[in-house]
């Protein structure tokens, strides 16, 4: 079955099986996580003086006040939206509140102020790497890369480049894009997504990428795909890429530069 996959999706799943592959994509996505979230003092005040006095909805109105609940639950998002839920649900919040006591002041503290996800400060870094000059073309502003025919990679937001796309190139999706390049007089359009891992948010992020793939317009498309799903196995993505995908052009950032200059 893998010998008629895609050369360039194939050159990926090697490297990411046979080398150094997450040393070298440290190189491109250098995840250093951030500091601890500051928590607002007064706040963090109010909520030790409701623990303390055992006061379940007070506690529980502060902590949703904070920007991380320190507790991973399936209601807390509904609660944040409708403040009125919390009195109108108190066995929810004795539920909630019993969680809390058992984690203690202290754990309670250290999960509020935790960093910000890893995989949310993924996006620019793409798009950092790119303005190196790492692929060994120009990285040209709109209005330069319009002016010239040279082979360029263009260095504009996401919304700037959909926009070129849609006037240009019969892009027809409402989704911003990571990149746009033109190499031997062909236009490449395309997504960049680091997939850290199997699951709901990463597979939605997964198929995100595919549907730019399958989208009109007379632009060559890609999907500048890292992390997972190069790992050999049963998993919804490495089949995807190996079978119901395997004819799209589907890479890693690592072989970005290669693709590019074969075209």
């Amino acid at each position: 079955m893998e010998n008629e996959v895609d050369y360039w999706t194939q050159l990926s799943i090697e490297f990411a099986n046979q080398k150094n592959y997450l040393d070298e994509l440290f190189k491109i996505y250098p995840t250093i996580p951030e500091g601890i979230r500051e928590l607002d003092a007064a706040k963090w005040e109010l909520a030790e003086k409701a623990f303390n006095t055992k006061n379940e909805t007070e506690l529980i109105k502060i902590l949703l006040s904070l920007d991380l609940f320190p507790i991973k639950d399936s209601y807390v998002a509904y609660l944040k939206r409708d403040k009125a839920s919390i009195e109108r649900n108190p066995n929810t919040i004795a539920r909630l509140y019993g969680r809390l006591v058992e984690m203690g002041l202290e754990k309670i503290y250290d999960r509020c102020s935790e960093p910000k996800e890893t995989n949310r400060q993924i996006g620019p870094l793409f798009r950092r790497w790119l303005k190196k000059g790492t692929l060994g073309v120009p990285v040209l502003s709109l209005q330069e890369f319009i002016s010239s025919e040279e082979n360029a990679v263009l260095d504009a937001s996401d919304n700037e480049m959909m926009k070129f796309a849609k006037e240009n190139l019969g892009y027809n999706r409402n989704k911003g894009l990571d990149f746009v390049g033109r190499f031997n007089g062909k236009y490449i359009i395309g997504e960049a997504k680091f997939l850290t891992d199997f699951g709901g948010h990463q597979n939605a992020q997964f198929e995100d990428a595919i549907s730019t793939i399958k989208s009109e317009g007379n632009a060559i498309k890609i999907a500048i795909l890292d992390g997972v799903l190069y790992i050999k196995g049963k998993n919804k993505m490495y089949k995807g890429i190996t079978e119901e995908y395997k004819d799209y052009n589907i890479m890693s950032a690592l072989v970005l530069r290669e693709f590019l200059f074969s075209l």
